[in-house]
């Protein structure tokens, strides 16, 4: 008997992986993302651009209503809750694709997946709310657990713009202290996996994010996108792996490029990170990358060969 292919799931949607490259297009609701702050952040403009999202290849929808930009400021759950709710409950009505939301705050994950999203992208990786497990177990949810440096880096160079970040507690935090980069990773990954199954998230439902450009350098952000597929050695226990490099710091560093001019680089980082192993790539490009997935996956995913 064959054994069976190995899938994402996130409450009725059911991702087939290895056979091809999957697209999650950035929405930010908000006024103050790094690149597209206040273009979005009105239901119109919101749903306008998801449906030109979702037509130029994004097979699933990543909603922001706090930016995690550096130096952004916290955004009250409340007031999270009313950028995002809005869109989530008429995309529900309308769209084919998963929705996604991009939050750290488990009230914000219930409304949100009370509402239609089937994902959460947690970017402290299970590591900030407690109350988050639970809540994304309770409703079946895919989960996206992202590794962020920033949360243990106290006082790091690369960590110290952020500031909106909860910090680990001085124990927890004492874990990664000695650690190279790499092992700080995977540790980081082995306390949210622990985590989510714990609470009752089957790991068909967790996609692993290292978390490029929180609180990392280039030449680290660079690291960790040629160690993808090192980001869990055990390949019995792989998790599906989603790189978000879209108009980083690091391809600016790179190409002497401010944000807006820097599309040409995330192509170039997207696909050498489906080389290295990635499964998901979350982009604000979604038709040039997309395109650029496509001939990668011809390439790079041909059976039988």
């Amino acid at each position: 008997m064959m054994a069976s292919s190995p899938f994402f799931q996130a409450r009725h949607y059911k991702l087939p992986l290895g056979t091809r490259t999957y697209v999650v297009g950035i929405l930010n609701v908000t006024p103050d993302s790094f690149s597209d702050g206040g273009r979005f952040d009105s239901l119109p403009a919101a749903m306008l651009q998801a449906e030109q999202l979702i037509a130029s290849g994004a097979d699933i929808l990543d909603i922001g209503g706090e930016s995690t930009r550096p130096g952004s400021v916290t955004v009250a759950a409340p007031d999270e809750i009313k950028r995002v709710i809005p869109v989530i409950k008429q995309l529900a009505q309308t769209c084919q694709v998963p929705l996604s939301v991009d939050t750290f705050k488990a009230e914000v994950a219930e409304a949100a997946l009370a509402a239609g999203a089937a994902i959460i992208n947690d970017v402290t990786g299970l590591l900030g709310d407690p109350d988050m497990a639970q809540v994304v177990a309770r409703y079946g949810a895919g989960l996206i657990l992202m590794h962020n440096p920033v949360l243990y880096r106290q006082g790091h160079p690369a960590a110290a713009a952020f500031t909106n970040m909860p910090y680990l507690d001085a124990q927890t935090t004492a874990r990664f202290s000695g650690l190279n980069l790499l092992a700080a990773t995977r540790l980081f990954f082995d306390t949210g996996v622990d985590r989510a199954v714990t609470a009752g998230i089957d790991r068909t439902r967790i996609i692993l994010d290292p978390g490029i450009g929180f609180g990392l350098t280039t030449d680290e952000s660079l690291d960790l996108i040629h160690s993808l597929s090192q980001i869990q050695l055990d390949a019995s226990k792989r998790l599906p792996v989603l790189i978000g490099p879209s108009r980083k710091r690091f391809i600016g560093d790179i190409l002497g490029k401010p944000v807006q001019e820097r599309l040409n680089g995330t192509i170039a980082a997207s696909v050498a990170a489906i080389a290295c192993g990635a499964d998901f790539v979350r982009v604000h490009d979604v038709a040039p990358v997309a395109e650029a997935v496509r001939v990668s996956d011809a390439i790079l995913r041909r059976s039988g060969q």
